[in-house]
């Protein structure tokens, strides 16, 4: 496979990913008491996150935890929420 077509290929990855989301914000802790401090809820009740652009990477809890926020594709094999639209193909 040449480089375009693997480039191409994660792009087409990454928006199934994304169609998939139904911004519960299970992922980024809002199931639980210490979720992510970029993750935001908006009038309609999904949530989002403050700075998804740039979101991977170091980030804190609200209790100042810090951990690495990596694509879900990388998480999807141990998330502990099985109800989670990531499951479900």
């Amino acid at each position: 496979m040449d480089q375009t077509a693997y480039l191409q290929k994660q792009k087409e990855e990454e928006a199934g990913y994304e169609a998939r989301c139904k911004r519960c914000g299970a992922c980024c802790g809002a199931s639980g008491d210490d979720p992510c401090v970029r993750l935001r809820k908006d009038n309609s009740g999904k949530y989002f996150c403050s700075v998804y652009d740039t979101r991977i990477g170091k980030q804190f809890t609200i209790s100042g935890k810090e951990f690495s926020c990596v694509p879900i594709r990388y998480l999807r094999p141990q998330l502990p929420f099985k109800d989670c639209a990531y499951y479900k193909k």
